[in-house]
């Protein structure tokens, strides 16, 4: 029995992860990423989560009224957003869920599928 879920041939969807990178939709792509559900681009972030500025979300930030939740993947580990990021970022109209990017992956894949307007910024592990 095939248990693939249904998706449209325009919706990306996270395939694989890894220490080097992700593959999304048939496409490998080295380092950090934003998957959006149209379309995947590189996020030219470096570093851990300790790191981030909000500066580091503009890829996001522009398109808040388009998007329900942005989820984080901060790479092997889960690592928490410092609260004044979080706060800034709400305040731009931006709800930030953090979480491994494994959990990210999977639970973007899930939200994508039911028709939410989701965003995954991932880490590589």
């Amino acid at each position: 029995m095939d248990i693939t879920p249904l998706v449209a041939a325009d919706r990306q969807i996270i395939q694989s992860y890894s220490t080097k990178g992700f593959k999304v939709s048939g496409t490998a792509h080295a380092g950090a990423v934003a998957v959006f559900t149209d379309r995947t681009e590189a996020w030219h972030y470096q570093g851990d989560v300790s790191g981030l500025t909000e500066t580091d979300f503009a890829i996001v930030t522009d398109r808040a009224d388009d998007i329900d939740v942005v989820l984080l993947g901060t790479g092997k580990a889960m690592s928490m957003l410092s609260p004044e990021i979080r706060t800034a970022l709400k305040a731009k109209g931006l709800n930030v869920e953090s979480m491994d990017s494994g959990a990210a992956c999977r639970t973007y894949n899930v939200l994508m599928t039911e028709g939410r307007r989701v965003v995954a910024l991932l880490l590589p592990l």
